[in-house]
């Protein structure tokens, strides 16, 4: 390289960094591409767990004992049965958008023979139909049948429930059953399936059971990007070796 001036040497370098950095990009994009395709495989065995878990014979809903709290993720989803006696004047109403619209979730803890209370959330209301007056009452006594959901504790992309101003944004159990003044809770709520309530109201069966599944564009997006790394990589060896070639001392 004695031979070669400097700016050529300099910009030798140069390609061979650039070289080297889209050989870099081109291995991570791969990398990318083949944790999306791997992704793509668990979340389908998961639509399948959930969806076989949904079709599923109900079995009696666990007591708070039997499972851990918070409750397990392989336990949402459940089709479950409880029966037990209504305590509607500690029902809570949930803020709840559907697709009937903007409402409320009407969540009434459900207590059963051995003491133990479940949340079940009985479905859906209208804005004009909040107030327990204006429904026809709701039984006493119940048999539910309906999905095991994990609790709902606020979080960043929620906002914060008020207990005090009667204002809630999401199902959280423990704070419900704080602020209800419940015991023995269950971990867990239940949304009731679509038996109808007298009167209609609330609507239950309403549960959006849906999963997004883009890893598959995702993976083809990393691999093309990694494609594009891959050619602007040959350019820039291309473009190396002809300067290389054009340094080189002529043997005339």
């Amino acid at each position: 390289m004695a031979g070669i001036p400097h700016c050529r040497r300099g910009s030798l370098r140069t390609l061979a960094t650039l070289g080297l950095l889209a050989a870099t990009v081109c291995a991570v994009c791969v990398a990318l591409g083949t944790w999306q395709l791997q992704r793509r495989v668990w979340k389908l065995d998961l639509i399948a767990r959930v969806e076989a878990r949904i079709r599923a014979e109900p079995a009696t809903a666990p007591a708070p004992d039997d499972l851990p709290a918070p409750t397990r993720a392989s336990d949402e989803y459940r089709r479950v049965r409880a029966e037990g006696v209504f305590l509607h004047a500690r029902e809570t109403l949930v803020q709840a958008v559907t697709d009937r619209g903007p409402g409320f979730w009407v969540v009434t803890p459900l207590r059963r023979a051995d003491g133990t209370t479940i949340l079940i959330n009985r479905g859906f209301v209208p804005p004009d139909r909040r107030a327990p007056a204006s429904r026809e009452p709701g039984p006493d006594e119940a048999r539910v049948t309906g999905l095991l959901r994990l609790s709902e504790p606020g979080g960043a992309f929620l906002r914060a429930n008020d207990p005090v101003a009667e204002r809630w944004y999401s199902r959280d159990v423990a704070a419900i059953a704080a602020a209800r003044g419940l015991t023995l809770v269950a971990p867990y709520f239940v949304d009731a399936d679509a038996k109808p309530n007298p009167g209609g109201l609330p609507v239950g069966g309403l549960t959006v059971v849906a999963f997004r599944n883009d890893h598959l564009v995702y993976a083809v997006t990393w691999y093309v990007l990694a494609l594009m790394a891959a050619g602007g990589g040959w350019i820039v060896l291309r473009e190396a070796r002809r300067r290389h070639e054009r340094s080189e001392p002529s043997s005339d």
